[in-house]
């Protein structure tokens, strides 16, 4: 199943299950209403005979103060009967002179009025509280739709954003990974086509070319692997640690002290890709000479501790903010000005997703340095 497969099931679960929750408050609210309306229908032939009794005795010296507490609890039902002759004999509404435009009010709220023996018809209105939870529903769809609708909006600029952030980023990063032994050939052809250059010093230009042009091809073999599953195979860590150290170290300042530090009785065995495992030790390396001011320090420690290795690469450099120790991970984050932000983020997807391992900020001070964890399991 491709990933376009998979993401399109995924939004079809997420949106059967959003009508899910949806539906769910939608019905529960249509209950209560009901419930509510056949409680106040209730209320209705109640309040009507309280208003039937007060009214027939009225005239007499009898206690109507129990009569007149049903009248106030139920103050919030409004009731209007008619008679036999069409018209209005009973109500509780505050204005008793306008009666036709209490019985017009009453009709249009599409209400089916209730039926009695001593009356007509009974008309009445449901409290204000009943006809605001039959419209929450409404409410909460409309809300809901809103938001949907702003999130949906923000979450694709940002995907869109961040997929622009990637494809910048991998452009240049191509350029910056062939940039490197491109520059070394030039300068090895340049020495070539001195005089005076004796043989044994062209076999070593030659060598140095030769290098160079191998890290072309690996460097076209890592971005071909990119999306792709690689092919993992038993090696030594001290290898090709030293081996990235060696190529750094012939194009850094010779300021900078290289250092790789492990057990020489201990053996240090992981399941790795060569190319891809030596592009992040090389990415990590070029950000630390990045953070120094051409002399310093970098010192890689290897310990293998319950069947992990741990990579410790430490620099003396500038720095970073604890703040920003999962940030530097991201697509699209540098802080050097023409910086693009793609190296960190390619390194901790090799990891990661390729080798099953782990990379983080182990340590930072400003000011002080910087000590980038490496963890892979040792085979």
């Amino acid at each position: 199943m491709d990933v376009y497969t998979r993401t399109g099931r995924l939004k079809l679960y997420l949106a059967i299950l959003g009508i899910f929750f949806l539906i769910i408050p939608l019905f529960y609210a249509n209950y209560l209403a009901q419930n509510l309306a056949i409680r106040e229908k209730t209320h209705v032939e109640i309040l009507v005979k309280t208003l039937q009794f007060i009214s027939n005795n009225s005239n007499n010296d009898d206690d109507l103060t129990y009569q007149s507490e049903i009248l106030e609890k139920l103050n919030d039902s409004r009731v209007v009967t008619i008679n036999q002759s069409d018209e209005i004999q009973l109500h509780n509404y505050s204005e008793p002179a306008d009666t036709a435009a209490i019985l017009a009010r009453v009709k249009r709220s599409n209400i089916t009025p209730l039926t009695s023996p001593d009356y007509k018809a009974i008309y009445f209105e449901y409290p204000k509280i009943l006809t605001l939870i039959s419209y929450f529903p409404l409410l909460q769809l409309l809300l809901l739709l809103f938001y949907i609708t702003i999130a949906y909006a923000v979450f694709n600029l940002s995907r869109k954003e961040e997929q622009n952030r990637v494809w910048v980023g991998m452009a240049k990063e191509t350029a910056h990974q062939l940039g490197t032994p491109i520059s070394g050939i030039m300068g090895w052809l340049d020495n070539l086509r001195e005089s005076g250059i004796s043989e044994d010093e062209q076999r070593e230009i030659m060598n140095h070319m030769e290098m160079d042009i191998t890290k072309l091809q690996q460097v076209s073999d890592r971005f071909s692997k990119i999306g792709s599953i690689p092919e993992l195979q038993k090696k030594s860590l001290p290898e090709e640690l030293q081996r990235s150290l060696i190529y750094m170290k012939a194009r850094a300042s010779s300021k900078i002290d290289f250092k790789l530090i492990f057990d020489e009785d201990q053996f240090y065995f992981a399941m790795i890709n060569s190319n891809l495992f030596s592009w992040v030790i090389e990415n990590v390396i070029r950000n630390a000479l990045d953070a120094m001011d051409g002399q310093g320090f970098i010192t890689i420690r290897l310990v293998s501790i319950h069947h992990v290795n741990h990579i410790e690469i430490e620099d003396n450099g500038k720095g970073i903010p604890s703040s920003k120790f999962n940030t530097i991970f991201r697509p699209g984050y540098s802080t050097k000005s023409r910086g693009w932000g793609l190296g960190l983020s390619l390194a901790k997807r090799i990891i990661e997703n390729y080798h099953n391992g782990k990379i983080y900020v182990k340590s930072s001070l400003e000011g002080e340095g910087t000590t980038i964890a490496i963890q892979l399991p040792t085979v």
